[in-house]
């Protein structure tokens, strides 16, 4: 995961200052590509411990077609929460009684995190992010009132036109951004069957290089690797091109202890090897493998 790190040290050195959505500020570059071969490890950073638990249950949540943080929550993972609780003390005009990322507002997230636990109608209510990636991914609807499951076809597309240059995975419905709670950053996904062997290239349009890159390296990496599992494929590289490349201000004394910190081998992903459909794989179907990554480091969020 070296050229990571080297990614890191580039914005650092030639990012430019930039204002953004969150109001907190970046050091920002446009354009960039890592390359990862998926036969020499599975990509997870090993700098800093990455949380595979989530990765895993994001996927599967994904996969599901699901666009509420419940079964997120109910599986102690708590990625998605901070934009759905920003949206409810909004709309309950309780955001200046509990300032983001305040220590009330820390306190009020945990009682709202109880609620989505606890009470469905709740849940049902303040849990939904609106249509994002899962909905686009299994139900993307159309003009005339279809749903499409982009990920049905593009099993059915690499098990009969491996060759096909249309295997391809939008998130980005333009005539369902408004209703997003965050439209998607990573957005457009094309794979490729050359040799036996899958790959899958990720286009990110803005890529939060502390806290969401390694996520998403790792994330994409595994989808490909399920897919390839379920068209009886060989695994191949797995391509993340970035848009806008940014660090958050308030991230930038974790990437200096992080660019500390020299890199150590790459863990093993074993995956049930009796899991053939692609909508079947639980989350005891995974099992991580020799990873001794440094310690984790904690950085805020920006929504």
């Amino acid at each position: 995961m070296k050229q990571y790190l080297d990614l890191l040290q580039y914005i650092m050195d030639n990012g430019d200052q930039k204002n953004d959505r969150t109001g907190v500020g970046t050091k920002s570059v446009f354009g960039y590509q890592m390359r990862f071969d998926l036969q020499k490890g599975f990509p997870l950073l090993t700098t800093k411990k990455v949380f595979i638990k989530g990765i895993i249950h994001e996927l599967i949540w994904f996969l599901k077609g699901d666009s509420n943080i419940k079964y997120l929550v109910d599986n102690d993972v708590h990625i998605w929460n901070d934009w759905p609780f920003q949206r409810y003390l909004e709309e309950n005009k309780l955001e200046k009684e509990f300032p983001k990322y305040s220590e009330q507002w820390q306190g009020k997230m945990k009682e709202y995190i109880e609620k989505i636990k606890t009470d469905k109608e709740f849940a049902k209510k303040w849990g939904e992010l609106g249509p994002v990636y899962g909905v686009q991914w299994r139900k993307w609807k159309t003009a005339d009132g279809r749903e499409i499951d982009q990920i049905s076809q593009i099993i059915e597309t690499i098990k009969n036109n491996p060759d096909s240059r249309r295997i391809i995975l939008s998130a980005w419905n333009v005539g369902d951004l408004d209703k997003m709670a965050l439209p998607p950053c990573h957005l457009l996904v094309q794979f490729n069957v050359s040799k036996g062997k899958l790959s899958c290239q990720l286009y990110q349009r803005s890529a939060d290089t502390l806290l969401g890159v390694p996520f998403n390296i790792a994330s994409y990496a595994l989808l490909t690797m399920m897919i390839a599992q379920a068209c009886e494929l060989e695994v191949g590289e797995f391509v993340h091109t970035l848009g806008d490349t940014h660090i958050y201000n308030f991230h930038f004394e974790q990437v200096r202890e992080q660019l500390s910190r020299e890199p150590r081998e790459l863990p093993t992903m074993r995956i049930d090897p009796e899991v053939k459909n692609l909508f079947d794989f639980k989350y005891a179907d995974f099992k991580l493998e020799n990873y001794n990554p440094h310690p984790a480091i904690k950085a805020p969020i920006a929504v």
